[in-house]
């Protein structure tokens, strides 16, 4: 199959400043793998026998602008015309710890090739085309079968987020029964995952979760006890493939976090236990902590709310809030992911104004309420007398109900 992004002006500019003069320049990993996948090809990444000096020095000679963004492993970061292409020194592992590994430049792209997790991952490619395979990667790409390069267990000692990544990547390219070898290593060297970071953790479980088969592998990663050293909590797999499922009968982008809530929320608990258990930021907290409480609200529905209770819920809770609590309460239902009332109540909540309280403490103020407890409390009556009205807007209506709530004070 030809690589058609071997002919992008850009990336042969790039072949013509690097390679060449003692020096050989390839492309590796992804790109290749995904242009053989038919997939789409986001990022180039290039290998090099020259060091990151000889690279900077030759990339500047040219008058390309460079980044030294990880210079120490060997990384550059070259840009042309807005276009940013990493190029790393060929490297041969000296010391790994399961986290990371100590590594020295090398000239072989077969050893750094055989250093990568995935035989999939293990190709390289010359300007011309010429492909490179040290493993067996174009087999497992044609089979979809993502295997590791060589022994398993060894690949994921050298860095037990390779674990989560093997999921990942079966999630998004393979076919077929997971590779055993691979699930056996993973189960075997699954403790090891608690030396891994809680930032690193959750970025791959996201990247897991955006994936098209995440359900079905996080199901068999459960059943197997793989996600307890990640979670330390509750897991629903059926949940989330309910949701999955309602996503694409709505034709909704896949949304990895609200596939996570799917996955293990319930109650407000739950969100707190999230953001310690995988460094949630404060907005990621409190989009979960909000969804809890309205689903806690929801918790048994068969059937979506009222339009009434449907705004009852955007004043109280704002949108998105209201949108993720009510489709996961559909997804704890038995409707079908297809229901019709629960995507109307999906589009009622999407497409309403969010409803605003038309009274404010100066109102009460203006009407003799003297400032206090007493103030606060004709409010929040008042707030309730105007949403069991259903939120009126007409000026007589809102005349009425503060009358009302006054009465109830005096």
């Amino acid at each position: 199959m030809r690589l058609s992004f071997l002919e992008d002006q850009k990336v042969q500019l790039l072949f013509r400043v690097l390679d060449g003069g003692g020096e050989e320049l390839r492309v590796v990993g992804g790109a290749i793998r995904n242009a053989l996948l038919g997939a789409p090809v986001h990022e180039i990444d290039f290998a090099c026998t020259a060091t990151p000096e000889v690279m900077l020095e030759r990339a500047r000679s040219a008058r390309l602008r460079c980044i030294p963004t990880g210079i120490e492993h060997g990384t550059i970061t070259i840009l042309i015309d807005g276009t940013s292409f990493e190029v790393t020194t060929l490297r041969e592992d000296v010391e790994t710890d399961g986290r990371r590994a100590k590594v020295r430049f090398g000239r072989s792209f077969e050893h750094d090739a055989l250093r990568r997790d995935f035989t999939m991952n293990s190709l390289s490619a010359t300007a011309a085309g010429e492909l490179f395979d040290y493993s067996t990667g174009l087999q497992d790409i044609a089979a979809r079968r993502v295997r590791f390069i060589g022994d398993p267990i060894a690949r994921v000692r050298e860095d037990y987020l390779r674990i989560l990544r093997f999921f990942r990547f079966h999630a998004i390219y393979g076919q077929g029964e997971i590779d055993r070898e691979a699930f056996h290593a993973a189960i075997m060297e699954r403790e090891g995952m608690h030396n891994l970071s809680r930032e690193r953790i959750r970025a791959e479980l996201l990247k897991l979760l955006a994936a098209p088969h995440a359900a079905e592998v996080v199901a068999h990663m459960c059943g197997a006890g793989l996600l307890m050293p990640v979670l330390a909590g509750i897991a629903i797999p059926s949940r989330l493939a309910r949701v999955m499922e309602i996503e694409q009968s709505r034709g909704l982008s896949p949304d990895p976090f609200l596939r996570l809530m799917a996955l293990c929320l319930l109650v407000r608990e739950d969100a707190l236990r999230l953001r310690d258990e995988l460094r949630l930021s404060n907005a990621e907290c409190d989009r979960a902590r909000d969804a809890a409480r309205v689903l806690e609200t929801l918790h048994g529905i068969e059937a979506p709310p009222s339009h009434g209770d449907l705004l009852a819920l955007l004043f109280r809770h704002g949108r998105q809030a209201s949108l993720d609590g009510l489709i996961l309460a559909q997804a704890q239902s038995h409707a079908p992911a297809a229901n019709e009332a629960f995507a109307k109540a999906a589009a009622f909540l999407r497409d309403t104004p969010q409803p605003q309280l038309p009274f404010s403490g100066a109102d009460l103020l203006a009407h003799g309420l003297k400032p206090g407890p007493a103030l606060g409390e004709t409010l929040k009556q008042l707030q309730a007398l105007w949403i069991r009205a259903g939120f009126p807007d007409e000026p007589a209506t809102l005349h009425r109900l503060l009358n009302e709530a006054l009465a109830q004070t005096r």
